[in-house]
């Protein structure tokens, strides 16, 4: 939290109840439904909070902005981003049920007003939003023929609306097709061994 709190200090104290939340609502809703590895639990809140935050070092989200989280898992990174940014809409679906239900039960418990969760598959979502972001679902060359018609045509942001996915790893195979792509490595922002691979990866679309 310490480490949270020196990246984004001008926080409210109920976002900042909020993220405190966080860690004992997961692990009390991974204790009856696994959606986060064990191990990982350990390191929550470097690994699941603060890397899905790298996507507001990269753009901040404005009101009535629309964001959409494809492949969402436990909520992330659109319960993070949900809470940094409450002026915000977010959506977000998975098409696991199970992931679904901690989902809805984290917005509820933390009483997110501008949080919508659903099953459903990225290729079934039929509104148009500002931008798409995801961790890790899948590569580039099947992710963006899932989701290139939902974003919106009117742009009012300092980038184009797009995608901003969290990846990690070699990239250069999977950008090939992508030449309009930007990487920002994550370890410029955050400086622990955790992030040395991680990057955020803006498509404009």
């Amino acid at each position: 939290m310490d480490l949270f709190l020196t990246h984004f200090p001008t926080i409210s104290e109920e976002q900042k109840a909020h993220f405190i939340a966080l860690t004992n609502l997961y692990q009390d809703w991974n204790s009856k439904i696994n959606v986060i590895s064990r191990k990982d639990m350990d390191f929550f809140f470097e690994h699941h909070v603060l890397h899905s935050l790298g996507i507001a070092k990269i753009l901040n989200f404005k009101k009535r902005a629309k964001v959409l989280d494809v492949g969402t898992g436990g909520g992330f990174p659109g319960i993070p981003l949900a809470i940094l940014f409450p002026e915000t809409d977010f959506f977000l679906i998975d098409s696991v049920g199970k992931k679904i239900k901690v989902v809805d039960e984290v917005i509820l418990a933390l009483g997110l007003k501008n949080v919508k969760a659903k099953q459903l598959r990225a290729e079934d979502f039929g509104e148009k939003v500002d931008f798409i972001v995801s961790r890790a679902v899948t590569k580039m060359d099947i992710f963006v023929p899932w989701i290139k018609n939902n974003i919106r045509s009117t742009h009012n942001h300092s980038i184009k609306n797009g995608i901003l996915c969290l990846k990690g790893g070699d990239l250069t195979q999977e950008l090939k097709s992508f030449p309009q792509a930007k990487r920002y490595p994550l370890n410029s922002v955050f400086n622990t061994s955790f992030f040395e691979t991680k990057e955020v990866v803006y498509l404009p679309l």
